[in-house]
């Protein structure tokens, strides 16, 4: 089944996003298997990211990777909203 994710951290600037995204491509991941959009929006200081991905499997796989860099870089995810989707219009 296909999910939406949508992360609102409490506190998530674009420096930090920036960090993460060149960490997570040092380590090959900015692009996993599995996840079809990325979309990170809001203000330099109150970023929000919505991803939708092919599977739960795939999203939990991948957060083995995310997660000790987002810790790192000293980010809190908050828990996410994971949806299921009903249609996507490319």
């Amino acid at each position: 089944m296909t999910l939406a994710t949508y992360f609102h951290p409490k506190s998530l600037t674009a420096e930090q996003y920036d960090r993460a995204n060149t960490e997570l491509a040092a380590q090959g991941a900015e692009h996993p298997a599995g996840r079809s959009h990325h979309s990170c929006f809001g203000s330099d200081d109150d970023l929000m990211v919505y991803e939708v991905w092919e599977s739960q499997q795939a999203f939990e796989e991948y957060g083995k990777v995310l997660m000790p860099v987002l810790t790192k870089i000293g980010i809190d995810p908050g828990t996410p909203d994971v949806m299921p989707v009903h249609n996507i219009i490319a």
